[in-house]
C-alpha cells in the first residue's frame, strides 16, 4: 500500500444529527479524501457521523486510520472493516496518536466531544505545540453560534484576534479540504497522479 498524500484528521459527531445535509456533507469529506489519495484519521466508530465519513472515503480509494479507547469499543460500534483500527487504553492515547497521525483537523458538526478535540487541538496549536492547520466546516450554519461566541470572547479580550485566526472556518467542503491540504505543506496531486 503506498503511503497517502496527506492525513486529515476529522472529529464530527458518533450521531448523524436530526438534518440530512450533516450525513451528506460528512459523505462529500470522505469522498473528498479518499479522491485524491489521502488518508482519513478518526475515532474509530461506524455510527453517525464518523461512520459515513469513514465509510465514503474507503469507497472513495482512501486509507482510513481509527483510534478508538477499549471502554469505547461497544458503545461506539467500533468499525473492523477499516485500514488501520487502533484500540487502546486511554482518551489521551486516543487523542494523541490521531493528532501524530494527521497533517491538519477539520471538525464537522458533532457534540461534546467533538467541541472538545477541537479546543484541545486549537488549544495546542496557540501554545506552540503544533503548528498544523485547523478547520471548521461550518455545515448549513452548524456553527454559526460558536464563531459569534467566539467573537465575543474576542471582544471581551480573553483571547486575542490572532488565536482566533488559527482556525479557518468555512461552509464549502472541498475549498476548505484544499486549503488545509495547502496550509499544511503539502501540494494536491493532479489528476494524472491520481489514475
Amino acid at each position: 500500500m503506498s503511503p497517502p498524500n496527506f492525513s486529515i484528521c476529522v472529529y464530527c459527531g458518533s450521531r448523524p444529527g436530526d438534518d440530512p445535509r450533516f450525513a451528506q456533507v460528512a459523505r462529500q469529506v470522505g469522498q473528498w479524501i479518499g479522491s485524491h489519495g489521502g488518508q482519513l484519521v478518526y475515532g474509530g466508530g461506524r455510527n453517525g457521523l464518523m461512520g459515513i465519513v469513514a465509510q465514503a472515503t474507503l469507497a472513495a480509494g482512501g486509507q482510513v486510520v481509527g483510534i478508538i479507547p477499549s471502554a469505547l469499543v461497544e458503545k461506539e460500534w467500533a468499525h473492523h472493516g477499516l485500514t488501520e483500527l487502533h484500540v487502546v487504553d486511554t482518551m489521551h492515547e486516543r487523542k494523541r496518536m490521531m493528532a501524530e497521525r494527521a497533517d491538519a483537523f477539520l471538525a464537522l458538526p458533532g457534540g461534546i466531544g467533538t467541541f472538545e478535540e477541537l479546543f484541545e487541538v486549537w488549544t495546542w496549536r496557540q501554545l506552540g505545540y503544533h503548528d498544523k492547520p485547523i478547520g471548521i466546516l461550518n455545515c448549513h450554519g452548524y456553527y454559526d453560534g460558536l464563531t459569534a461566541f467566539i467573537a465575543q470572547v474576542v471582544r471581551h479580550d480573553f483571547m486575542g484576534q490572532w488565536q482566533n485566526e488559527l482556525v479557518s472556518v468555512q461552509s464549502d467542503a472541498a475549498a476548505l479540504l484544499t486549503s488545509l491540504v495547502e496550509q499544511s505543506g503539502l501540494s494536491l496531486p493532479s489528476r494524472t497522479e491520481l489514475i
